[in-house]
């Protein structure tokens, strides 16, 4: 029931490129910068320099400038590391308007990406350029496809867009006519366990193939005709791979071209496993509440309290929590406050402050402290306590409901709180 910590990274990576997607530069002034691992870094600043030289015949001073100024700070990034980190390395840098021209502020965003990147880029446009990172976050679970007939067979894993084909398979076995010489009932008998023997050999092969593969979340067959279905209906799949049987589907051909065929046909099953999981968390956490165990709990305050007690099974908050955890501090007495406010309240919340008295002398001086992403802030206090975090999308009713009627913060107890 848990979500991985692969699985946290991931949704991490998306808010930060949500965050990155929404700037744009003045000119082609932002950097973009992707270091692949097994680079050298001594190779990347060298580069670096060259680019540098060559922004020096911009025209327009405060381009260049900015330009310039770009390259230095990813330089600077860049030299704290003595080689890329094992995924490689990502760097974003650039000059970006607050509120209209002359109001920029360089920013610089450093990032490794949750699997290895195979490219070196270097861009410098009015935005930055995400593409490689966001087919990172993309579906990624891993499903077996198993497309036979009584001729062909082939077992293939799919992760997000990627097929590979694990194995081909050829039965060997001859056509429903008769060969001379032989009675019908023989040759039906003989071809007949030329199948089962067949069937057998995929099905130990597909076992061995697929048993290997991490976070296997369930399994296709198809083919054309009825073979499929005869070939699950046997003893020739391991149990273990019936159970994760998700849909069988008719396809016009075997081989890769029938792997693609089943991909392309079955986008909303795969997608419907990661959505199954996400309401069975989410409707556990509502039978508790709803029978009155003592074991559901909701609401910031709630949530916080026994996260930090430690009494926490299960961490369930909504990728739509867009709330940062503000603290403000009084200059004159130092008395410090916090507040939760939406993300794009923050703008308007530093205003009000330049107003604002403090509420221990009265004195109007108060300015941010600190800010902190609220779904952050609860997953590392989780992690720290060794609690299972669920992060739940809205694609489905409990996610909604998750949303709008529990504020998105949700949790399930290991033991009910005395």
């Amino acid at each position: 029931m848990s979500v991985t910590a692969d699985s946290v990274l991931r949704f991490k990576l998306k808010r930060t490129l949500e965050m990155l997607a929404d700037k744009e530069g003045r000119g082609t002034e932002l950097i973009s910068l992707y270091v692949p691992p097994g680079r050298r870094i001594h190779e990347v600043l060298a580069n670096l320099r060259e680019e540098y030289g060559t922004a020096s015949n911009i025209k327009s001073r405060t381009t260049r400038k900015n330009v310039q100024d770009a390259i230095d700070r990813t330089s600077q990034r860049l030299k704290l590391f003595k080689e890329p980190p094992t995924n490689g390395l990502v760097i974003f840098c650039g000059a970006i308007p607050r509120n209209g021209a002359g109001t920029e502020r360089m920013e610089t965003f450093v990032l490794e990406p949750p699997e290895p990147i195979n490219i070196y880029f270097y861009r410098c446009d009015a935005r930055f350029h995400l593409e490689p990172l966001l087919a990172m976050v993309k579906e990624r679970n891993a499903y077996g496809v198993i497309v036979i007939d009584t001729s062909d067979a082939v077992v293939a894993v799919v992760r997000g867009q990627r097929m590979e084909i694990l194995q081909k398979f050829s039965s060997g076995v001859a056509g429903k006519h008769r060969a001379g010489g032989q009675s019908a009932r023989r040759f039906e008998r003989i071809r007949e366990q030329s199948l089962n023997d067949y069937y057998h050999r995929v099905g130990a092969h597909a076992y061995e193939l697929l048993s290997e593969i991490e976070g296997l979340k369930g399994l296709i067959v198809g083919g054309p005709g009825p073979t499929k279905f005869d070939f699950i209906e046997g003893d020739h799949l391991n149990y273990m791979l019936k159970e994760k049987i998700l849909a069988t589907i008719d396809t016009s051909y075997v081989g890769e071209q029938g792997v693609e065929e089943i991909v392309s046909k079955s986008g909303e099953i795969l997608r419907g496993v990661r959505y199954m999981e996400e309401k069975k968390i989410v409707q556990k956490f509502l039978y508790e509440i709803g029978h009155e165990t003592g074991l559901g709990v909701y609401g910031e305050t709630q949530v916080r309290k026994y996260l930090n007690a430690g009494i926490i099974d299960t961490l369930i908050v909504s990728e739509k929590l867009n709330t940062i955890h503000v603290f403000v501090k009084c200059k004159n007495c130092g008395n410090v406050d916090d507040s939760l406010i939406p993300q794009s309240g923050f703008v308007k919340f530093e205003q009000d402050l330049m107003s604002a008295a403090c509420k221990k002398c009265n004195s109007v001086s108060l300015a941010v402290d600190d800010r902190k992403d609220l779904v952050d802030e609860l997953i590392e206090i989780a992690d720290k306590q060794n609690a299972n975090v669920a992060i739940i999308s809205t694609e489905t009713d409990e996610g909604v409901m998750l949303r709008d009627s529990f504020g998105g913060i949700a949790a399930i107890l290991r033991y009910r709180a005395s």
